[in-house]
């Protein structure tokens, strides 16, 4: 597994201790590349991939004109007058087209989807229309020629993109694939992620805790975290804190992964090797953001891997992993849109207690207040350890470096997780 990774040179123009999100977010999206390597698979089971191409409509969709009702065919010459009375002469159903020549004076019955046949312009919907044996009579009243007919092509023109490059199929996408005929798609390879967690301290699940452990849960959200995304990841577990153990994972994973991710051993601490082995055996852009939580965030390479060192505290992890890999790993899958946390501004319920400083991503609940008004809470304990915050939480709450503390009904940008509220 090798991709490019251009050289990092950034240890002189800024300062690691006060890095802002924006220029982390920035030095990180300098050095994301798509990964190489491509497959031919059926558009059935192409959920969730992202295209390699453009896929191009080898027709028109749809590739005649049909009915967008079940009503009357006829032509729009017979509007001549305030009734009208024609013959039927005949039904046309989906998948039979109708052969027969139609005369003025005459109109045939047709069905949902149904070709349109020659001679005929404008379908009136059943409902509108009273009959009686083979003749209707209809008002000719608000009726418009070719109304309630599907040209071909209206839909997607033949030689049209139907699906860009970089796109992620959705359940849409594929039918809209299947619609051209298009058996299979050119997509990238799945990136792959190696990710583990870090510290003696840590116990895996099943496990009976120790005196001074505590169960490892990072290991758990990066899983759940990763897998939300479609990437192949793979889980090398609890690394002790020991430079040699450290140092042998790091090199079984870059073996196998596009891109590395830790959680623990990025600060300061006597324990933490992290830092001082990505500069031993790749590169480091930064290690430190002025944010709140995550403040010990590392980024740059392990041998040809990408690597991000994330920090120990539960809430730091998934707050980092949103705000800065989630990104990383759709631009590296080859995605060429990706995926925001879609922001709006709502007002305060409570009051927010803030230092200028750092950017802080509070874990907020976006709810109604007595008047019946959207508006945001902080969800209580803002402890980057206190991992309930995140459950009970469907927004961050976004206060800028230089922010304040704010007052109850002040705006604030936020952050929903699950789209529009």
């Amino acid at each position: 597994m090798t991709h490019s990774f251009p050289p990092i040179n950034e240890t002189n123009d800024y300062d690691p201790n006060s890095l802002t999100v924006d220029k982390a977010r920035e030095l990180i999206h300098r050095y994301l590349t798509p990964v190489d390597g491509y497959e031919e698979i059926a558009i059935y089971d192409a959920l969730h991939r992202v295209t390699a191409e453009h896929i191009l409509a080898p027709h028109h969709v749809p590739n005649h004109n049909n009915s967008a009702m079940d009503g009357y065919a006829f032509n729009s010459r017979e509007l001549t007058t305030p009734t009208i009375e024609l013959t039927v002469i005949g039904s046309v159903y989906a998948g039979h087209p109708f052969t027969q020549s139609i005369a003025p004076g005459e109109a045939v019955r047709i069905m949902t989807g149904a070709v349109i046949p020659d001679g005929v312009d404008t379908v009136i919907m059943q409902e509108q229309v009273a009959r009686e044996g083979d003749t209707i009579r209809f008002e000719n009243k608000q009726i418009k020629v070719g109304q309630n007919i599907r040209l071909a092509g209206e839909d997607i023109q033949q030689g049209a993109v139907a699906v860009k490059k970089g796109q992620v199929i959705t359940p849409a996408h594929m039918g809209l694939v299947a619609s051209l005929g298009i058996a299979t798609i050119k997509v990238h390879r799945q990136l792959k992620v190696a990710f583990f967690s870090t510290g003696d301290e840590l116990c895996s699940v099943g496990e009976a805790l120790k005196e001074g452990q505590i169960y490892d849960s990072n290991r758990y959200s990066l899983k759940g975290l990763l897998t939300s995304l479609h990437v192949e990841c793979k889980d090398f577990g609890v690394v002790r804190d020991n430079p040699n153990a450290l140092k042998q994972v790091f090199h079984e994973a870059s073996l196998w992964a596009d891109v590395i991710v830790s959680s623990g051993g990025v600060s300061v601490g006597d324990a933490d090797f992290i830092k001082a082995l990505m500069a031993e055996l790749g590169q480091v852009v930064f290690w430190k953001i002025a944010m709140k939580p995550g403040r010990p965030l590392a980024y740059g390479k392990i041998n040809q891997s990408h690597f991000f060192g994330l920090p120990g505290n539960p809430v730091a992890v998934m707050v980092t992993f949103y705000q800065f890999v989630q990104h990383a790993l759709q631009v590296l899958a080859g995605q060429e849109t990706t995926t925001e946390l879609p922001q709006v501004r709502y007002r305060l319920l409570e009051p927010i207690k803030k230092t200028p400083g750092r950017m802080e991503f509070q874990r907020g609940i976006v709810l109604k207040d007595s008047n019946g008004e959207w508006c945001v809470k902080a969800t209580g304990n803002q402890s980057s350890g206190v991992l309930s915050s995140m459950t009970q939480a469907n927004c961050f709450i976004v206060l800028p470096q230089e922010c304040g503390s704010l007052n109850k009904g002040d705006f604030v940008e936020v952050e929903l997780f699950n789209g529009i509220l």
